[in-house]
């Protein structure tokens, strides 16, 4: 099947500090991956290239196809994002912040569409309730909601659970595993709950010091590398990254 992104050769550098070192990967239609590794492994700077916030120093990336360099509106257009980090405004209602986000995505009719995310993640309690007001999980589910307001054929999460407790972190797990099986849109998805990465995704990269070392399946990928559990292979990719580059 046609990827839903293309990411070739992609690097940037801040300075004389490399934080994403050519890289490459893809994903598919009805796949989560998993874009893993320790705090300042270049997750965050390649996310935000990806949703044109920062401009690669060299490298493409390709939406269905479509060069973000020269083609980034409609590019864009395909694609969304949420983290635990990025609530809605506080002063707004539930629905008030997702009518303003479904014209700012240029969603067809609106309310029908703001209606069906309500309905989607369990938020008619909370319809009209100030976003600033909601609880952790709460606010998550509304931004997941705000997320898929433009059915977007990429989603990028970061850290889309952290902070939840686990019965509210399973229910936005089940959530997002319904809408990456139901159509044919990819999940990028960076998480440090290797529980969760296990759990959810179907292929996981890691990244160390701006490069990809390992990638594979989540469930078998420790084995293959001497150890028992992602969280075991985490901990050793963080540390000895030298030994495993080598391999």
């Amino acid at each position: 099947m046609a990827e839903i992104l293309s990411v070739k050769e992609l690097a940037k550098s801040y300075g004389k500090t490399v934080a994403v070192d050519g890289i490459s990967f893809a994903v598919r239609p009805n796949e989560i991956v998993g874009l893993l590794g320790p705090n300042g492994a270049g997750k965050t700077t390649t996310i935000s290239m990806l949703l044109g916030i920062l401009e690669p120093d060299a490298g493409n990336i390709y939406m269905e196809g479509l060069n973000l360099r020269t083609d980034r509106s409609r590019a864009i257009s395909r694609t969304s994002f949420t983290a635990v980090y990025t609530p809605l405004p506080g002063n707004l209602t539930v629905r008030e912040n997702l009518s303003v986000f479904a014209s700012l995505y240029g969603v067809k009719d609106i309310q029908n569409r703001v209606d069906e995310v309500i309905e989607q993640f369990d938020l008619e309690a909370f319809r009209n309730k100030k976003c600033g007001l909601l609880s952790s999980g709460e606010q998550t589910r509304a931004g997941l909601a705000k997320a898929m307001l433009n059915k977007p054929h990429l989603l990028l999460l970061d850290e889309p659970t952290a902070s939840l407790d686990p019965s509210t972190a399973d229910l936005i797990r089940a959530k997002i595993r319904e809408f990456a099986k139901s159509g044919t849109s990819g999940i990028l998805w960076t998480s440090h709950n290797m529980y969760e990465v296990t759990d959810v995704c179907d292929r996981v990269l890691f990244l160390s010091h701006g490069k990809i070392l390992l990638k594979g399946d989540p469930k078998t990928l420790p084995r293959e590398h001497g150890k028992k559990t992602l969280e075991e292979l985490f901990i050793k990719v963080a540390r000895e990254p030298l030994k495993l580059e080598a391999l």
